[in-house]
């Protein structure tokens, strides 16, 4: 396998025990990314790390430090980090089973690969992975991860499993603190019908591959122009606030143009609805 795994250890369920590799499941090679460079020489700009004391040091000769009180600090080595010993270092041992929508979605954070190593733990493997798809159930577990103790749910994918870390309680914020102070508004009936319809016309498949990241495309566009020697500029115009006055109105044309493109159009009005509807306007004009 090409990738690196980023952690190995053992998946242990109860006294079943096998050797296994996470890989990162997802990637960020295909984002556009930037180094900071000097306009007066176009030189790259290189971070050294410096004491305010005595100037540059080497990263290699650097410790890590816990602030304690101003400017105080509880110094740490690697060999220091190596003496806290943890059974989730090299191993996720399953602690209990879940309900995948007993999870809030909050929780769910970044995805791993969970692979077995070759050898004699493969059919460990295959007996609680297959264990865990005949339950339907979710695994939740905890090892350590990049000097962190993180909480982790398992999920049977294809022949193998994905492990998700899980946010701490904590770190997710409540929605009360957000959510409370929104306004109650009675949402009208007759809009509601039209969006819910809206909604039904633009069913479609989950399909990924159709995501596109159009920043990063216009960021492309632009490199390109300036390499060819233009100003390379992308523009895009904020769309405007639907006003209450006119979001009926938004709501009809946007139920027009989705019937256009495959559903359902509205029914058409009658010549003696079309007759009244132009005559409205000038009476009331009459009257202004």
């Amino acid at each position: 396998m090409a990738a690196r795994p980023t952690w190995q250890g053992h998946l242990k369920l109860s006294l079943v025990t096998c050797p296994v590799a996470l890989y990162t499941a997802t990637s960020t090679a295909s984002h556009v990314s930037f180094h900071l460079i000097n306009p007066e020489t176009n030189n790259r700009i290189r971070m050294v790390a410096t004491d305010p004391e005595t100037g540059p040091v080497e990263r290699s000769d650097l410790v890590k430090g816990y602030e304690v009180s101003k400017d105080e600090y509880v110094l740490f080595d690697e060999a220091d980090f190596d003496k806290v010993k943890l059974e989730s270092t090299r191993t996720i041992d399953i602690g209990e089973f879940v309900d995948e929508h007993d999870i809030d979605r909050l929780y769910w954070d970044s995805p791993f690969y969970v692979v077995p190593e070759k050898g004699v733990g493969t059919e460990a493997f295959a007996v609680i992975r297959d264990a865990m798809k005949a339950a339907g159930k979710i695994a939740i577990g905890c090892l350590v991860l990049r000097g962190r103790e993180r909480q982790i749910a398992l999920e049977v994918r294809g022949k193998g499993l994905v492990a998700y870390s899980l946010r701490p309680h904590e770190e997710v914020r409540d929605t009360a603190d957000y959510f409370d102070d929104i306004p109650e508004v009675k949402a009208d009936k007759d809009m509601v019908e039209i969006a819910t319809r809206i909604i039904a016309q633009k069913e479609a498949d989950f399909d990924p591959s159709q995501f596109k990241d159009r920043y990063d495309d216009a960021l492309r566009e632009m490199i390109a122009a300036k390499q060819k020697g233009g100003k390379g500029l992308v523009e895009a115009p904020e769309p405007d606030d639907t006003n209450v006055v006119d979001l009926m109105a938004a709501l009809r044309a946007s139920l027009k143009g989705s019937a256009g493109g495959g559903g359902k159009a509205p029914a058409e009005k009658s010549p003696a609805k079309k007759a009244a509807a132009a005559k409205k306007p000038a009476a009331k004009k009459k009257a202004a």
